[in-house]
């Protein structure tokens, strides 16, 4: 007889294996997410829209538009690289974290290619260390890690901003938007659990991003715009792009207890 919860990371972890089943049928599991990603990044070659080596027009059009500025960066679920390399080629010292061995290597190799200051960090982002994500970060640039995470991963996702987010700091949210023309699962979070399956990843209504990122102020939301191929950018409109400010005045308030992602 096992009687394994005691804190709320405990809680975490076992909801986390709800899900692990998902691995089975090739879907993305959580708990067990690596090998899912690992063989996901394995062929280079692959017909992949986001494998290009482009960041996402949104990202650029902070730039243009002034509403981000050179500073530290986290890229959470880099995958390949691809805004990473373009935020170290503005000015940033980027931090870039990825859950996939084999995506971290992608990134690597596309880095020494472009050169720039570049941290990369295999593994976890809600397991690291504050030493391994030190912060303060003004700027957390997320393309397409939140939409994967199950619905309680995201007070771990909070409390990970809430530590490192430095007062004044933004985040560069990109993720499944729900409705025409959208992708992702809009079954309700209790069914997500239910059913035991992601589905491959998580729809979200403006209004729903709103209440979850509330303690940040909106600056902009908005679908993704499509680009052309021969667009140095990449963009398509099945994803909500949002940018979320931090207030200057505040800090880490504490109130969230720092739980951990299984790895």
């Amino acid at each position: 007889m096992d009687r394994t919860v005691r804190t709320v990371e405990d809680v975490f972890t076992l909801l986390d294996g709800l899900f692990a089943s998902e691995s089975e049928a090739g879907r993305l599991a959580t708990g067990d997410g690596k090998d899912f990603w690992n063989r996901f990044y394995t062929d280079r070659s692959r017909q992949v829209p986001f494998f290009v080596a482009k960041p996402d027009e949104n990202l650029a059009a902070y730039l243009v538009q002034g509403l981000i500025a050179p500073g530290r960066a986290l890229d959470l679920g880099c995958g390949a690289g691809r805004n990473t390399l373009f935020l170290a080629s503005r000015g940033f010292q980027v931090d870039a974290v990825d859950l996939a061995p084999v995506a971290i290597a992608w990134a690597e190799d596309r880095a020494r290619e472009a050169g720039g200051d570049i941290r990369f960090l295999c593994g976890d982002a809600f397991a690291l260390s504050a030493t391994e994500l030190s912060g303060p970060y003004d700027l957390v640039v997320d393309s397409g890690c939140f939409h994967h995470l199950p619905p309680h991963r995201r007070v771990s996702y909070l409390a990970l901003l809430d530590r490192v987010l430095a007062p004044g700091g933004h985040v560069a949210l990109t993720c499944f938007a729900a409705g025409e023309g959208g992708m992702g699962s809009e079954l309700a979070d209790a069914d997500l659990y239910r059913e035991r399956e992601l589905h491959g990843g998580l729809a979200y209504t403006p209004e729903a991003l709103r209440w979850i990122f509330s303690d940040l102020a909106e600056v902009e939301l908005r679908r993704m715009r499509e680009e052309p191929p021969e667009s140095a950018l990449f963009g398509v409109t099945f994803l909500w792009t949002a940018l979320f400010r931090r207030d200057a005045a505040s800090a880490p308030s504490g109130n969230v207890r720092p739980v951990h992602y299984l790895t």
